[in-house]
């Protein structure tokens, strides 16, 4: 580790296609008991604070340790909401009280024939020792997708 200061960008765009409508894969975002059913992995990590106020100024945390590592803490905040068409947030990830990005994420739910496409788009900062974390951002975003689509079954 490094007391350098430096940042890094990086961005991806994740497309998942799931078999259940939109208003579903909308409920997993929108409803607090559907969103902490699959918002993390309980193998992975215990679970700390969580807050979930899903609205357009409303700001959701969720925090947890990892098994024999480090505490991970995700501060967001709606900055837009449109029923079952997009979300848009801003948040910041801690880890072991350090600030390590800040990032913008939309999600959008598209209707399809056999159910419902769902992009996730984000653009990151990555701060001064977590300059480089940008490709593992997007492999926990992939993990988290595949934990969305298990709760939606």
């Amino acid at each position: 580790m490094t007391d350098e200061r430096r940042l890094a960008h990086s961005g991806f765009t994740l497309t998942r296609d799931y078999a259940v409508p939109v208003e579903r894969v909308w409920s997993a975002f929108a409803e607090e008991d559907q969103k902490r059913a699959w918002f993390g992995d309980p193998d992975a990590f215990v679970r700390g604070e969580w807050a979930f106020d899903f609205r357009v100024g409303g700001r959701d945390v969720a925090e947890g340790a990892f098994h024999d590592g480090p505490v991970s803490r995700y501060e967001a905040t709606y900055t837009d909401i449109v029923k079952h068409v997009r979300i848009v947030t801003t948040y910041d990830m801690w880890l072991d009280g350090t600030h390590m990005s800040t990032s913008v994420a939309s999600f959008e739910f598209v209707p399809t024939d056999q159910g419902t496409r769902f992009t996730h788009a984000e653009h990151g900062v990555f701060l001064d020792r977590y300059w480089a974390d940008g490709p593992n951002r997007e492999v926990g975003s992939r993990g988290l997708l595949d934990l969305l689509g298990t709760h939606l079954g």
